[in-house]
């Protein structure tokens, strides 16, 4: 009988069938594995943010979004704008044309009405001022001719206004033939001229009647105006009175009148007391002032009132700039006149080196400014 073979039992290990480089290897799969995933998930992350917000904003709050492509657009452009100021920015502010640049530097400031300036006179004829257009042609030939200043007579020795003043004490005075001191002026200076408005001041037979206070009295004969001949018809005229207070005023409201048409700069003439002394004339209350320290008193008051906004000039004869007078007690530009105008008398040859030496002396006594002017001609040196 076969002999039964017996079943062997299989022994069991505990070991695993990895070895420990298997191990290693396995758990280095795992973490590489891991690591893609990982990248890849934040590769995906902005798209699928952008997908859940789009999604949020236009399921949800029914609202739209830009889209990628577009908002990086608007992007770029904010960019290159932002770039392009950036540049203007730093631009230096000189980019401007040097040539212009200069030009504009080189502009000079405008000079105001009462600024006295360098350059030539001339006596306008008042003929040649009756309308616009001669004002303008008349304006234009001065300039041409190269004058600076335009002396413009409206107030003469003879008393008369040439233009409507609304002045009470002028109301005998104004002429009847009359011109516009407001065109003047403004044309003038359209053209490049500084108009001067000439005024007479003392020397005046016509305000003297229209107010009598003004005026130089007979001495102790009831209020008579005292006249320098013997009588109206030997041509005696009446003068107005330095010391009086009116008269003084009286030039005064002229010269603001005439700044009120547009006149910054005014030449006084005839400040002075008569030519002729005599024991007749009253001057009223003098207040123990000699005829100088009077007429210094009014050319200060004037001086002080119109400070700023009006130039004022005085004109004196020759002769009262070489030999102290009567008529002024003093030199004029001891009376302390700043802005001197010599006047030559008619008919005489000036001689160069004489004005010159004279002029040289008034700026020596306190003048600024002297101009000699031939009252005959109406030249000016």
């Amino acid at each position: 009988m076969p002999r039964r073979k017996r079943n062997k039992k299989v022994k069991r290990y505990h070991r695993s069938f990895y070895s420990r480089g298997m191990k290693i290897k396995k758990a280095l799969g795992i973490l590489l594995l891991a690591a893609v995933v990982l990248g890849a998930a934040w590769l995906a992350a902005p798209y699928v943010l952008d997908w859940a917000t789009h999604t949020w904003y236009t399921v949800v709050r029914d609202r739209d979004l830009p889209d990628a492509g577009s908002a990086a657009s608007s992007e770029a452009s904010a960019e290159s704008e932002a770039a392009a100021s950036s540049e203007e920015t730093r631009a230096p502010a000189s980019s401007a044309p040097p040539a212009a640049s200069s030009e504009a530097q080189a502009e000079p400031e405008p000079l105001p009405g009462t600024a006295i300036r360098d350059g030539g006179w001339a006596a306008v004829s008042l003929s040649a001022l009756s309308d616009e257009a001669a004002i303008r042609a008349e304006a234009r030939r001065l300039a041409a001719e190269g004058a600076v200043y335009a002396l413009v007579p409206l107030k003469d020795t003879s008393g008369y206004i040439y233009y409507a003043s609304a002045v009470p004490a002028a109301a005998r005075s104004v002429a009847a033939a009359v011109v516009d001191p407001g065109l003047i002026a403004s044309i003038f200076k359209e053209e490049g001229l500084v108009p001067v408005a000439g005024v007479a001041a003392f020397q005046d037979p016509v305000a003297a009647y229209t107010d009598r206070g003004m005026a130089v009295q007979y001495a102790g004969e009831g209020g008579y105006l005292w006249l320098d001949a013997a009588n109206a018809a030997a041509g005696g005229k009446a003068w107005l009175n330095p010391y009086a207070a009116p008269a003084n005023g009286f030039i005064a409201d002229l010269i603001e009148e005439l700044y009120a048409c547009g006149f910054e700069q005014v030449c006084l003439s005839a400040v002075q007391f008569p030519p002729a002394v005599s024991a007749k004339q009253s001057f009223g209350e003098t207040g123990g002032l000699s005829r100088d320290a009077q007429l210094a008193a009014d050319i200060a008051a004037w001086d002080a009132r119109f400070a700023g906004c009006v130039t004022l000039w005085y004109e004196y004869p020759l002769d009262s700039c070489t030999a102290v007078s009567p008529a002024l007690g003093a030199l004029p530009a001891q009376l302390g006149v700043q802005n001197l105008v010599i006047g030559l008398p008619a008919g005489e040859t000036p001689d160069p080196a004489a004005l010159a030496e004279t002029a040289a002396r008034m700026k020596e006594l306190g003048a600024a400014y002297v101009v000699v002017r031939d009252s005959e001609s109406g030249r000016f040196y």
